[in-house]
């Protein structure tokens, strides 16, 4: 865990996760699954027992909101990803699923919401998920806040390009967590050829600056 990412202080409390929207199913935490879309694919931070390439319907992955803080500052901001509502609510997310052990729960969610609410630009949600093999789940998600002033999702590619180019954080910049995302989607088999076009467009503008 790097130590620039918020470690959670365990009172030995049981920790109350970050609220849902009503409507969304309570989590079991005997069945316990977070899905990953961008850098909890490669870097999840919390102890899992089980891991599976997953889906989760009705939502697309993009470069759509202002880093402040990993991967930029208030002065000069990068992006990172978030998951935005597919077209007319269609399309799907390909992403990898992790399955936490009950005694671990706590510890897990109370990390999860450190690290991904740190200025509060996801929502927290409990949506089903595909898994491999036919198998569903619900699972923990962080979708973004499309509400939030760091909602940048109708920012046109050339402008997301140039604050990937940019940001650079505590985390590092903006331009090698895109790097790590495409990389870890082909591991992953995963086509995602919105994310790889932002990628070879920013390569392309910094090797000509």
């Amino acid at each position: 865990m790097s130590a620039s990412i918020p470690s959670p202080d365990v009172s030995g409390k049981p920790y109350v996760p970050a609220p849902v929207p009503d409507g969304d199913p309570p989590l079991d935490v005997n069945d316990l699954w977070v899905f990953g879309y961008g850098s909890l694919m490669w870097r999840p931070g919390f102890a899992f027992v089980e891991t599976s390439p997953a889906r989760l319907p009705g939502y697309r992955r993009d470069m759509c909101l202002l880093s402040f803080h990993y991967r930029g500052t208030h002065d000069v901001p990068g992006l990172v990803c978030g998951l935005m509502a597919g077209p007319s609510g269609g399309g799907d997310c390909s992403g990898r699923a992790y399955r936490i052990a009950a005694v671990d729960a706590d510890h897990a969610l109370e990390y999860l919401d450190a690290r991904e609410l740190i200025t509060d630009i996801y929502i927290p949600r409990h949506l089903p998920i595909s898994l491999a093999a036919g198998r569903t789940a619900v699972a923990r998600v962080y979708l973004a806040d499309t509400a939030h002033e760091q909602f940048v999702g109708d920012w046109s590619d050339a402008d997301k390009v140039r604050h990937i180019l940019q940001g650079k954080g505590s985390e590092g910049r903006s331009l090698e967590y895109l790097r790590n995302l495409v990389q870890h989607l082909h591991e992953l088999g995963i086509a995602d050829a919105h994310m790889e076009a932002l990628l070879k467009a920013a390569d392309t503008l910094e090797s000509t600056s």
